[in-house]
């Protein structure tokens, strides 16, 4: 037997079948679960899955929400681009598309948020169609199996990548040898302790047979990461209710709703023009450190309480809210905000 029929034979017996997405005919699960899968492992994923289908669970209701829904629906799973490009794609569908959603590649890959490995996994997967893919667990199967050196990331490795890729997968049994190859790489051909001796291809397995299955795919030089700091206002009325304001479309935590920001050009000056400002501050709390994937970020909160009742009026100008923790309400708050404001541990 081949690559893809040992892989196939494998999958039969050992593979994932009961994944919540895994529906036949219907692209719209699929691609929820391919992009909420970048980046993010299964198990984390699934209840966040399970939520946001139950949310909307056709792609008009995705496509009619607003964004705030949507974020808060994602929030904590991260990167949150990946939010707001599904909801930008769900609503070019629906208006260009009349709902239906693509079936051809070329032009899934021209839809916000998806590359050519999500579109051919989202087609194979509910269609059927035979498409190549080439996510993180496919790229280390395929340089371990043929010692394939250099990152994965780098242009010339990706492209051989691609080929493999390619010239392995299946002109039948599409849906089955994508599921496969990716459980493959998620379950037995691990980043970190591979399971080899279990695994369906190490017959031929080159990197297995001359014992360097860990120094394959090669790693990217890592780069000290920067660190860049922050200081957010924890301010309070005397209903308790906490001053939100919503972050720029782009950038750190896009579209999300945060504590307000000191301004860079001055250490008086909060971003609080539409607000009294008769505020007492406390002591700062701890610094925090969140790590993104290009940068650390070390940010100070600094509790303060807003003299008087203030919770009525301030919508008028920017999106700014005063927020209930006891009673919240659906919106997408940055993960590390919402420990905070919720009183739990960072």
């Amino acid at each position: 037997m081949d690559f893809a029929d040992k892989l196939l034979d494998w999958y039969t017996h050992h593979g994932r079948h009961d994944l919540p997405w895994q529906v036949r005919g219907d692209p719209y699960p699929v691609w929820i679960s391919e992009i909420m899968l970048q980046q993010t492992q299964v198990a984390t994923v699934i209840p966040y899955y399970e939520r946001f289908i139950s949310q909307f669970p056709r792609l008009q209701d995705l496509a009619e929400a607003e964004l705030d829904q949507v974020l808060h629906h994602w929030s904590g799973l991260g990167y949150y681009a990946r939010a707001r490009n599904l909801h930008k794609t769900a609503r070019i569908i629906a208006d260009q598309y009349c709902g239906n959603f693509p079936e051809q590649i070329a032009e899934l890959v021209e839809l916000p948020g998806i590359g050519l490995s999500t579109a051919g996994a989202i087609l194979a997967q509910s269609l059927g169609q035979r498409h190549p893919i080439l996510d993180g667990n496919v790229k280390r199967v395929l340089a371990r199996y043929y010692c394939i050196g250099g990152w994965p990331g780098h242009r010339d490795t990706e492209d051989r990548l691609w080929q493999l890729s390619d010239a392995n997968t299946p002109a039948d049994n599409a849906a089955e040898y994508t599921q496969a190859i990716m459980d493959l790489g998620a379950t037995i051909c691990k980043r970190s302790k591979p399971d080899c001796a279990i695994c369906p291809v190490n017959d031929n397995c080159q990197a297995f047979i001359l014992d360097v299955v860990n120094t394959y795919p090669q790693k990217k030089i890592k780069k000290k990461l920067p660190v860049k700091t922050a200081t957010f206002l924890l301010l309070r009325n005397e209903q308790e209710e906490i001053y939100l304001t919503q972050r720029p479309p782009s950038g750190i935590w896009g579209g999300l709703w945060c504590l307000p920001e000191l301004r860079q050009d001055t250490e008086k000056m909060w971003d609080l023009d539409y607000l009294p400002a008769n505020i007492s501050t406390a002591k700062p709390m701890p610094v925090i450190r969140h790590s993104f994937s290009h940068y650390h970020l070390d940010f100070t909160v600094i509790p303060a309480k807003v003299k008087g009742n203030h919770s009525t009026g301030i919508m008028e100008s920017k999106p700014t809210v005063w927020y209930n923790p006891a009673n919240p309400s659906q919106l997408g708050l940055a993960a590390p905000i919402k420990k905070i404001i919720h009183k739990v541990e960072v």
